[in-house]
């Protein structure tokens, strides 16, 4: 099946938008429950959530104190953040609404209404008391689109460009949560090394990869074990190399492909050479950033190969 260029490109943020929005929450709900879980006298900033969304510039347009109320409600209501689980949800609604003759009807069905409950009720899910029902609800609903498009879908352009999507956002935000997490851990001007089991296991909980690391490597999560785990674990969904393998799969059967996959091989090759075992925070730092260049490198190329109208010879 040939899709237009436009169709392609929503089908790919769709999928970014809904994987950004469950992602989001998963991550808020780790560190509330984190917060709550800390030693007092140990407690850790709410500017982390920030942060990892890259959003401090946003931020500090329209709030003065990175509290827990200014950061709830930047990273769960604001219009103007772009990476709100509402705002994420809106625009991943919009772009199923111009899709919806590539997509089954089911899915378009659970997205609307998952923009219906996110409009009622995310204001007052800023609060402690219905924070966790909202957070849980936004990462099952998005669970069942999820499924919906894996099970039901043929595996053509419509789904590749999807899957495209899906991978590069976790990839980012895989990326981006292991940077905040491990800065906040492997600095050696810390107050309490004590606390830092609860926080290698609040990282892994925002990846859903507390109960795969227990089984594969062991019950106390440490700080080069659970690095490697999260960047190299080739059977882990939510690790960057899974994330990557999966890329290549997919970008191998479009047409036009080898400017994205130069892209994807660099990200590859790099991540091959880490070693968690022998790298200080500041290396580790070093190469995330090199490694989310990589991959908005290869979000550009995948928008230049097959959204951008081509240039002809």
């Amino acid at each position: 099946m040939r899709l237009l260029s436009r169709v392609a490109e929503r089908l790919y943020w769709m999928a970014r938008y809904l994987e950004r929005a469950e992602d989001t929450a998963r991550v808020t709900q780790a560190y509330t429950h984190l917060v709550l879980d800390i030693p007092m006298g140990t407690e850790l900033g709410w500017d982390a959530l920030v942060r990892i969304l890259d959003g401090q510039p946003v931020f500090e347009q329209s709030y003065r104190a990175y509290n827990e109320q200014n950061v709830l409600s930047f990273v769960i209501t604001d219009e103007d953040n772009f990476g709100s689980i509402r705002q994420s949800i809106k625009s991943a609604r919009e772009n199923v609404r111009t899709t919806r003759d590539v997509l089954p009807a089911e899915v378009w069905e659970h997205v609307n209404e998952l923009y219906l409950y996110a409009q009622e009720t995310a204001e007052k899910s800023v609060g402690r008391r219905h924070r966790h029902q909202f957070l849980d609800q936004v990462i099952s609903r998005c669970q069942v689109i999820s499924g919906l498009v894996i099970t039901t879908m043929t595996r053509d352009d419509t789904y590749r460009f999807m899957a495209l999507g899906h991978m590069v956002e976790r990839a980012d935000m895989t990326t981006r949560i292991i940077d905040v997490g491990a800065g906040a851990l492997m600095q050696q001007d810390r107050h309490n090394p004590t606390i830092d089991p609860l926080v290698w296991s609040s990282l892994l909980q925002s990846l859903s990869a507390m109960s795969a690391y227990r089984r594969k490597v062991g019950p106390i999560p440490e700080a080069a074990p659970v690095v490697d785990f999260l960047f190299k674990e080739a059977t882990l969904p939510r690790s960057l190399s899974f994330c990557l393998n999966g890329l290549r799969a997919e970008l191998s059967q479009l047409s036009h492909h080898k400017p994205a996959l130069k892209e994807l091989e660099r990200a590859r090759r790099r991540l091959s050479r880490l070693n968690p075992e022998n790298v200080s925070w500041e290396e580790l730092h070093r190469f995330i950033d090199r490694i989310q260049l990589d991959i908005n490198a290869l979000s550009d190329s995948v928008a230049e190969t097959w959204f951008l109208p081509r240039q002809e010879p």
